[in-house]
């Protein structure tokens, strides 16, 4: 019988580890390697031009009489400027951000109907999702230029088209329903007048509202995919209605997505090209002297558009349930 007595002063060891990097090593190196070039491009692009900006700023250019300029520190006076003395800016600034938050809840309950039907099994399914999708191609790049410069557009969209009723009174050609109609429709369910008119509102902006959910659609249209049938099928046995499902499975499954929407919502608004604010900070910048005006103007709507990137998280936030993967 073989002896397997350790010798005295020896000590038993196993087998050898291997010396390596583990996978979470090997993901976390290819995550950086993935991001390199963005990071490499901030730095050395980006970067520069963002202190340049602030810098520019607190300061006035004064263009010397042999050519070139020179920088005169000026403290908060472009922002002063910005903010107490161009009353055009900070009214269209509070009109912007009022209606930003006046379409949000628009364009999530939108985008979350319509990801519900087309997560339905139904004929031409692909069809219907990708024809929703289709204005969020249309919207960006030389063809939203296109449609910015589309003069019939622009008049279709005015308030200055308007049509002659049978009753001799103009109405607005765009107009799609009235407050009269919800009235009508609400008056025996004790809505208020300014629910009614957000409905209307809501109605008569359905193309924007359309045009601007294609995104949001598709990522509900992911969380939606991605809660387990079985926790639906327990549901059904145990006798659950449709609209308990949704309230009590459905929402609470896709509030993350909410909150991402939420996001990119604001985001999406704020950088879009035809915003107002944005337009009214470059026309500033081609005025005499409103280049550093405007670098001014844009680090408060940065500001802005951070506090309420912030604030809206907050409050969906209170709501957002995380499934637990224990």
């Amino acid at each position: 019988m073989q002896n397997t007595q350790l010798k005295p002063g020896t000590a038993k060891t196993g087998p050898k580890r291997r010396r390596g990097n583990s996978l979470e090593r090997k993901k976390a190196r290819a995550g950086w390697i993935f991001i390199f070039p963005f990071a490499a491009g901030f730095v050395t692009i980006y970067l520069p031009v963002i202190i340049n900006s602030i810098w520019l700023s607190f300061n006035k250019i004064k263009i010397g009489s042999t050519g070139g300029f020179t920088l005169e520190w000026m403290g908060l006076g472009n922002y002063q400027e910005a903010l107490f003395e161009d009353t055009a800016f900070v009214q269209t600034l509070y009109n912007t951000v009022w209606k930003l938050i006046m379409d949000i809840p628009s364009i999530i309950i939108f985008a979350l109907f319509i990801a519900i039907i087309l997560n339905q099994k139904m004929v031409g399914r692909a069809a219907f999702r990708a024809i929703f999708f289709v204005p969020v191609i249309l919207a960006t790049g030389i063809i939203d230029r296109i449609d910015t410069a589309n003069t019939m557009l622009q008049f279709m969209g005015s308030e200055g088209s308007i049509q002659t009723t049978a009753t001799g009174s103009a109405a607005n050609t765009v107009e799609i329903v009235t407050a009269m109609d919800f009235q009508w429709l609400f008056r025996n369910m004790m809505v208020g007048q300014g629910m009614v008119t957000y409905v209307v509102n809501a109605v008569n902006n359905i193309y924007a509202i359309v045009n601007r959910s294609g995104v949001q659609m598709l990522i509900f249209l992911a969380g939606l995919q991605s809660i387990p049938p079985t926790v639906y099928e327990a549901s059904y046995i145990e006798g659950a209605s449709a609209w308990e499902t949704f309230w009590k499975i459905t929402f609470p499954m896709i509030s993350p997505m909410i909150l991402v929407n939420a996001v990119y919502t604001v985001i999406d608004s704020f950088t879009s090209q035809s915003n107002a604010v944005m337009i009214a900070i470059n026309n500033r910048y081609t005025q005499s002297g409103g280049n550093v005006v405007s670098a001014a103007m844009s680090w408060v709507y940065f500001l802005l558009v951070m506090v309420l990137i912030a604030v809206v998280a907050g409050l969906v936030s209170a709501f957002v349930f995380y499934q637990r993967r224990d």
